[in-house]
């Protein structure tokens, strides 16, 4: 894709009047939503909220939130065919050790090196995503370059707009700026603990969406995903914390990096960067009539993580031996994550390499 012309700019121009009126594509929160907001027990375990509207999807033919109701379609839009090139942004204050986390992950991705079930493995239901042409998301998922906003240049209080304007200082900086790659660059704005995002924790803990040419110069896809550990660990790192209301209902799980907020933002991070390529520009792969409020590919798996997943079970998870941590597919060097799972767009429900039936 090349710099957007002036038919670009006015179009991004009224998406953004759109998006500033309606919020925005909707966000993702990862805890089941069989839990009601009241603490309470929701009435229905596959139900999915897209637009404010609940969309009962019936009880689970294969638990793994299989339904023939889920009506996923191709907008012939287009998908991220060429190999992808991910730039962290990384907002705030970060250590070394944090870094390491989500960088290992995202190595992990094109790494079929690493032991079943692989991270890698779990890309390969994204791609099956394909094209009008029939081409599909691409195998080759990198680590490119990228920026360290340590002293918190736009403030620790963040807009959705604002995180637009982050992404902007990174392409155009003086020094080193980020490359620009329409056609195959991910931006990735990952803000610290100590930053607070618009719809943080209220309705949100990861979103993605693509830049104005008006802020940022470019059409670029993004994502943005926070570090929940001080603001609300039970709800954005679930099942490494549980939500208040569902203390004695069950336990935290151990994260296998030993980090709850860097450890459920992996799963967040996953969640993004499958919807990004399957939907970059919002006209792609999605379920439901509003691209405002699109159901996306990692939306219709919330809150499965395994093999018997539904309502507010996780599904069956790997436990390792010495750390006793809970986890679900292997990394490079050795490293352990827990990501959620995709729908599968052939057998028409969620998926992922540590299923049962993969075994």
């Amino acid at each position: 894709m090349s710099r957007c012309g002036r038919f670009h700019e006015c179009l991004a121009l009224g998406l953004l009047a759109v998006a500033v009126a309606s919020g925005g594509v909707v966000a993702w929160r990862p805890w089941p939503h069989h839990f009601a907001e009241d603490g309470s027990f929701g009435g229905n375990n596959a139900a999915l909220v897209a637009g404010g509207e609940a969309a009962a999807l019936g009880e689970s033919k294969k638990y793994e939130g299989s339904s023939e109701f889920v009506k996923l379609r191709y907008h012939m839009g287009p998908v991220l065919t060429a190999n992808i090139t991910v730039h962290p942004i990384w907002y705030g204050s970060w250590s070394p050790s944090q870094k390491h986390i989500l960088r290992c992950f995202l190595r992990s991705i094109s790494a079929p090196s690493a032991p079943r079930p692989s991270v890698a493995a779990w890309w390969r239901t994204v791609r099956l995503y394909t094209d009008q042409t029939g081409a599909n998301i691409s195998a080759t998922v990198v680590l490119g370059a990228e920026r360290s906003d340590r002293r918190y240049s736009h403030g620790r209080k963040l807009s959705r707009l604002a995180i637009q304007n982050v992404i902007r200082d990174a392409v155009a900086a003086p020094r080193r700026p980020l490359p620009v790659n329409p056609r195959g660059g991910l931006y990735l704005v990952l803000t610290s603990a100590d930053v607070a995002v618009q719809d943080f924790c209220l309705t949100a803990c990861g979103f993605h969406y693509f830049t104005f040419p008006a802020i940022v110069g470019y059409t670029l896809p993004y994502a943005w995903a926070g570090n929940s550990a001080v603001q609300c660990p039970g709800f954005c790192a679930y099942p490494f914390a549980v939500p208040p209301f569902a203390v004695g209902l069950r336990a935290a799980e151990r994260p296998p990096n030993g980090d709850v907020g860097v450890d459920g933002m992996v799963s967040v991070v996953a969640h993004e960067l499958a919807e990004m390529a399957s939907n970059p520009l919002v006209n792609a792969w999605y379920a439901g009539e509003d691209p405002s409020f699109p159901t996306e590919i990692a939306d219709l798996c919330e809150g499965i993580y395994g093999t018997g997943g539904g309502g507010a079970y996780t599904g069956q998870m790997l436990i390792d031996g010495r750390s006793g941590a809970a986890y679900n597919v292997n990394g490079v060097g050795g490293s352990k994550f827990l990501v959620q799972w995709i729908w599968n767009p052939y057998l028409s429900y969620c998926s992922g390499p540590n299923a049962l039936d993969h075994q």
